[in-house]
């Protein structure tokens, strides 16, 4: 028996390579998943390790915000660096300044780190990290000594088209919007790569200017372990001369908490990316099942038999699993090997982004491969038990019948259960939009509920909707007809081919109602309440300095000018918030919020009324702000309405400086004074930002165009990995066709024989995959416009308050799909058309 299943996967190998290229794609997504973050982990880690001292002294709360140390106004005086310096279990105490409020401009004006990475500023020393190799060595030139010097990274100084000797530009967000200094020498990170980041050394005193106001503080203080004594014993010798409000944290503690912080970041990336490889293996499972269907139903009399000279049902059985195993590891190794290939793709793809991780070596651990063969082999098997148990039922006594039918179990019971679940997404989708906790979460468990129920009763949906592409193929005669037929002959297989499409196109349509649904939500929210002539905002969000809003304060006919800080922070120990820090008198003004307070003390906070509402808080109640300086009680002091103008919680400028953070501006609102208009003013504010690549100006049309741009860029990559799925889908038309064309050899010869030419049958299979395509189009588009239509309805809170239907798109997915038909089509109407009529009429 194994000798024959050998034989038979070796001729029928191009088809069962087919349904292998299915697992090669999902498998080649997951193992190239694995094998991206991994080398990321592992960046990082060399970053964390190679810039960790053995024990770091710093302000209680900044190791647990991923927040800028700058915006910190906690420093640590230099005569306490000092004092540390003289433990007996420290050899050196270094003070550290460290900033990412700069950000470096290249030679040609553009930002060397685009939006991405940030920009880390450093006083230079040459204190060793716990590895015991100094955190920054320089490789040429000299370190920067003096007021005006700087030392930058290698690699940035190549994006930045910079040598020693140049005038570098940096744009920062403190007094001094843009700074012009010389640069003296390039440095070298001792963790390796720096992902991205750049790096800029300034001397210390200089550095204390620029960041602490010319003060002799530090943020940090970096401790070394004297010999023979550990990180603990150093961190609690230091721990006992401390002031309240400040920590010594061993290295091993610190490098722990930070990877942590980016272990949440790429958990999040390795999430995203495995859905859509999750994706693509379920629809390469519909491949896969129809694939091995066909085969069996072809081999239906050798398999009779087989069970003729004495196979057992086991034995038949296994053969089939066998063949599977075959195609699973083969589609496994194969895909772990182009994971390779597409790991380096993304990571090409994420330093485009400014997120370089290309210095270090792609990392492939044992898990991927055992992951990649436990998944490609177990969905291979799991795909083909259903047609090996099917082989394992025809009799023995079928060898003797000219035609053998395979045993086709009822579809009641498929009905049934695909009721059954179409019925429980039904009830989870209605969850959603009750307005429970969660909605999108229960939308989501009922769209794939649903999906799944569809699928399995589509071979009874599909007869309608196939009827119905019949009825437009009339033009087309007798081909047309027999198209038709042939599409409903075998219900299973045409539902099965069609559900991959379907399910593809399902997420396509549904991400697609989705984004136009935020576009036009944002159409209507900013022409609503943007009523400022101006704004001004960083592209990704970062500040910039207070000093820009007070030179346009300064240009002839600038009337009001409103400022606005976001400062991170975690409510009542609830998850991550955003609190809006700014002059509410103003901002009610200039906006027309009708909020119930006039303005708010340091130890005062508004809230928006349906966060109010879902909070239970009314005006006089206390709530907790946690900041990265620790916990403050807060008076509700009033509320405003729902708007898109701030986040859900607001305050004054005095609640900054109260949390000990510096002030920095998130944007800007600027309006023509009284007798003046827009354009007047509009060049010379542009004109204030024009060195300053961080800060854009825009008019609520600009707004509101960035925005779009923004959506359309993460739909097009959404759709993009989605398009995986079409590809399998597609083929897995081409699989089925070719197969059904072996299958119905004598039908075709026959055809042929009677007069049918070589055009109409190439027409006539053409025709069969496009009414499969659209078929799967039809159901898929109908389900998205259902799931984008309820998902929107339960983000109406988040900001997504209209729907948007794209039907124009819509419409050019079903002609994608016919496209995808026709060309789905072109091999095996080609083969049937090459057929010799009479071997065709003679084959058994």
């Amino acid at each position: 028996m194994l000798r024959v299943t050998l034989r038979n996967l070796l001729a029928r190998k191009v088809r069962l390579l087919m349904s292998a290229f299915a697992i090669v794609l999902g498998v080649a997504f997951v193992a190239g998943t694995l094998i991206f973050t991994d080398t990321m982990s592992k960046s990082f880690d060399g970053i964390v390790e190679g810039s960790t001292p053995d024990v770091t002294v710093r302000p209680e709360g900044t190791g647990s915000w991923d927040q800028a140390p700058s915006a910190d106004t906690r420093t640590i005086p230099a005569s306490l660096v000092d004092e540390l310096g003289e433990l007996s279990g420290a050899e050196r105490a270094d003070g550290s300044v460290q900033s990412q409020s700069l950000t470096l401009v290249g030679s040609d004006g553009k930002l060397v780190t685009g939006f991405g990475p940030p920009t880390l500023s450093f006083n230079y020393d040459d204190a060793p990290a716990m590895t015991g190799e100094p955190a920054v060595v320089i490789a040429e030139g000299r370190e920067p000594s003096a007021a005006g010097e700087v030392a930058i990274d290698a690699t940035s100084a190549e994006k930045g088209g910079y040598e020693i000797g140049d005038t570098v530009t940096l744009v920062s967000t403190g007094d001094q919007p843009r700074l012009e200094v010389e640069l003296v020498g390039l440095a070298e990170f001792g963790g390796g790569s720096m992902a991205g980041a750049s790096l800029v050394l300034f001397d210390t005193a200089y550095a204390q200017e620029l960041f602490l106001d010319g003060k002799d503080v530090f943020n940090q203080v970096a401790l070394t372990t004297a010999d023979g004594v550990t990180q603990q014993e150093l961190a609690y010798e230091a721990d006992q001369i401390l002031p309240d409000g400040f920590e010594a944290v061993t290295g091993d503690a610190a490098a722990a908490q930070t990877e942590d912080l980016i272990g949440e970041i790429l958990g999040f990336l390795t999430t995203i990316l495995l859905v859509f490889a999750s994706i693509a293996i379920i629809v390469g499972t519909f491949l896969i099942v129809n694939t091995f269907s066909i085969l069996v139903a072809q081999r239906s009399r050798e398999l009779a038999l087989l069970r003729a000279l004495g196979a057992s049902r086991r034995q038949v059985s296994r053969s089939v699993l066998i063949e599977a195993l075959i195609v699973g590891l083969v589609g496994s190794t194969l895909g772990v090997l182009l994971g390779i290939g597409l790991a380096q793709g993304l990571t090409a793809l994420f330093k485009s982004f400014g997120l370089d991780v290309s210095e270090t070596p792609l990392v492939i651990a044992p898990r991927t491969w055992i992951v990649g063969y436990v998944v490609g082999v177990l969905v291979t098997l799991v795909a083909a038990y259903l047609p090996a148990r099917r082989a394992a039922r025809v009799a023995p006594v079928a060898a003797m019948r000219d035609d053998v039918a395979l045993p086709e179990s009822s579809m009641r019971l498929r009905m049934l259960f695909g009721a059954i679940l179409v019925v429980i997404g039904a009830g989870l989708l209605w969850l959603g939009l009750s307005g429970v906790d969660n909605g999108a979460w229960y939308v989501g468990g009922g769209a794939f509920s649903i999906l799944i129920g569809v699928s399995l009763m589509s071979p009874l949906l599909s007869h309608p909707v196939l009827v119905t592409i019949g009825g437009l193929y009339r033009p087309f005669g007798l081909v047309g007809r027999m198209a038709t037929q042939n599409a409903l002959r075998n219900p299973r297989r045409t539902a099965a081919t069609a559900s991959a499409l379907m399910i593809g196109l399902t997420l396509v349509t549904t991400m697609s109602i989705l984004g136009s649904s935020v576009n036009k939500s944002v159409d209507v929210g900013v022409k609503k309440e943007f009523t400022t002539d101006f704004l001004l905002t960083n592209p990704v969000g970062a500040p910039f300095s207070t000093a820009i809003a007070d030179q346009i304060r300064e240009i002839d006919g600038v009337g009001d000018v409103v400022e606005t800080q976001f400062v991170p922070a975690r409510i009542d120990d609830n998850a991550f918030a955003a609190v809006t820090a700014t002059d509410p008198p103003r901002l009610f003004d200039m906006f027309d919020l009708d909020a119930t307070v006039d303005d708010l003390a340091a130890d005062e906070i508004a809230v928006r009324e349906d966060k109010a509402d879902d909070l239970g808080l009314e005006v006089g109640d206390a709530m907790t702000v946690e900041t990265q300086s620790g916990k403050y009680e807060l008076a509700v002091a009033g509320t405003y309405p729902e708007t898109n103008v701030t986040t859900e919680y607001l305050t004054s400028f005095a609640f900054v400086d109260l949390v000990k953070l510096t002030r920095e501006d998130s944007f800007v609102a600027v309006n023509a004074a009284p007798g003046s208009s827009a354009s007047e003013i509009e060049e010379p504010v542009r004109d204030v930002v024009a060195d300053i690549p961080t800060v854009v100006v825009q008019t609520q049309q600009e707004f509101i165009d960035s925005q779009r741009e923004q959506i359309n860029g993460i739909l097009m990559l959404i759709n993009a990995l989605l398009g995986l799925a079409i590809v399998i889908a597609a083929l897995g038309i081409v699989n089925t066709l070719a197969l059904s064309v072996i299958e119905r050899t004598r039908e075709v010869g026959l055809l042929r024989a009677v007069g049918m030419s070589r055009r109409q049958l190439r027409r006539m299979v053409r025709l069969e995959a496009v009414a499969i395509a659209v078929l799967g189009a039809v159901l898929g588009i109908a389900m998205g416009l259902v799931f984008g239509t309820v998902l929107q309805r339960v983000l109406d809170d988040e900001g997504i308050t209209e729907l948007s239907i794209p039907v124009g798109t819509l419409v050019v997915y079903v002609v994608i799909a016919a496209v995808v038909g026709v060309l789905a089509a072109v091999f095996p109407a080609l083969r049937a058309s090459r057929l010799n009529v009479l071997r065709a009429i003679s084959t058994e």
